[in-house]
């Protein structure tokens, strides 16, 4: 080889090894990016619920719209989720039928319409209860440290999902 096929040759190993390490980089971001949803619009929600339902008990149901708002912005999260993790295809089958299940029974607890509160009866806010006990037996709950690892969080979800049991 001369000198000049020797340098391409060298410049186009150098110009490789960069295009590499961008893959990897963006795929990590991507990784990152579908971790943080889930994490942020997911499971600090399902602390944030296991919270107000604990709060409502406390307060004999005042507000109990609180408790449907924040169900619906754990829906919305678990949703967008699964979206994005479509679209990036980072979200593997199993976590999106974990997903998808807990999404369904999570649906079968009222939850508010657009621009309508839900009205809950008795056995409405017992269900309720109920779902903030097994918040908490899972690990989702205020006072309880959650780790901010997607996998420890599907695990956490799978359990969830396997304690809720349908029809309410």
């Amino acid at each position: 080889m001369s000198k000049k096929q020797k340098l391409i040759f060298k410049i186009s190993i150098g110009l490789n090894i960069i295009l590499i390490a961008f893959v990897a980089w963006g795929y990590m971001k991507i990784n990152f990016v579908e971790e943080q949803i889930f994490i942020t619009e997911v499971q600090h929600n399902l602390v944030e619920l296991e919270g107000l339902i604990a709060n409502q008990i406390d307060n004999n149901w005042s507000d109990p719209n609180l408790v449907t708002t924040e169900l619906g912005d754990v829906l919305n999260g678990i949703w967008l989720g699964i979206t994005a993790g479509e679209q990036l295809g980072t979200l593997s089958k199993n976590d999106k039928k974990i997903l998808n299940n807990l999404y369904n029974k999570l649906r079968q607890f009222p939850n508010n319409d657009l621009y309508k509160f839900a009205d809950l009866t008795e056995e409405d806010k017992n269900n309720f209860e109920d779902l903030q006990k097994m918040l908490r037996e899972v690990g989702l709950g205020l006072r309880i440290q959650v780790s901010g690892d997607m996998k420890y969080f599907i695990k956490q979800a799978e359990k969830l999902e396997g304690k809720i049991k349908v029809p309410l």
